[in-house]
């Protein structure tokens, strides 16, 4: 389904019924990575799939879409779905959109899962990063997925998925030159949200993985011991894209947070 949001519209669906379980992607992906997890999910959960701007069939909005804009359009969605809480679940920048969320709307969570994510701020080196990705973007969009996508796999484990890259390949390369440089924009101007996990009133989620290049996994340490409520899951030989290299452990896991977190 598609509803209008400022000059574009977001593109969402909606899975089962019960309590409701908003999963976002991340980084050039769309919601159709969360396939397998709302075929086991939405059979105790209304699960919530969101595109978020610029991603699979939502429309660009802005020239940066920050991590509060995309959050304003994951609220627009709720409202439209008169859903007043939810556990709400994000695959890394996914991470930071419901991160900042959880700034927003605190008393609309119920739990909140960072998803190979982090509540840290971009460090100087990573926003010279994220120029230099965009001067790559903005010459050749093709060549830059073709040699980020498959970084996001632990090395060791690369060849195994090749399939999986290039569907992901694929689906990313749907996306337009602005749009992708508007996310990269978004994430590299991001504040920390530490005080977020800090203060969180309901149960936080971590899953993580050793071989994670974007995401160090020495930094979530840090995270979850400052957190209240944590739940983890850390991965061996897993990179920064447990749902793929990790999807029985990493499905079984959100769904045992999920039902935790209506119980707290």
């Amino acid at each position: 389904m598609l509803i209008s949001y400022k000059n574009g519209s977001i593109h969402f669906e909606e899975h089962g019924k019960g309590e409701a379980l908003v999963l976002l992607h991340g980084f050039t992906e769309s919601l159709e990575i969360w396939s397998d997890f709302r075929k086991v999910l939405a059979k105790n959960y209304k699960i919530i799939l969101i595109d978020l701007p610029g991603h699979g069939q939502s429309t660009n909005i802005d020239e940066v879409h920050s991590m509060e804009l995309m959050a304003d359009c994951v609220r627009t969605v709720l409202d439209y779905l008169k859903v007043e809480t939810a556990v709400m679940i994000g695959h890394s920048m996914g991470g930071y959109v419901s991160l900042a969320f959880a700034r927003k709307h605190p008393k609309m969570l119920k739990g909140l899962g960072l998803f190979h994510s982090t509540s840290l701020a971009d460090s100087e080196e990573n926003k010279e990063a994220r120029n230099r990705s965009i001067d790559i973007i903005k010459s050749n969009h093709s060549r830059f997925l073709l040699n980020f996508i498959p970084d996001l796999f632990a090395p060791e484990t690369r060849d195994l998925y090749q399939s999986e890259i290039q569907w992901l390949i694929e689906q990313a390369n749907k996306m337009t030159p602005e749009a992708i440089i508007a996310a990269q924009a978004g994430m590299r101007e991001r504040a920390s949200t530490l005080d977020v996990l800090i203060n969180a009133p309901y149960p936080v989620m971590f899953i993580a993985g050793q071989k994670d290049s974007r995401v160090p996994f020495e930094n979530i340490w840090v995270q979850m011991a400052l957190t209240e409520t944590a739940h983890s899951l850390i991965l061996r030989n897993v990179g920064h894209m447990g749902y793929i290299e990790a999807k029985i452990q990493t499905v079984d896991f959100v769904e045992n947070f999920t039902k935790s977190c209506y119980k707290f």
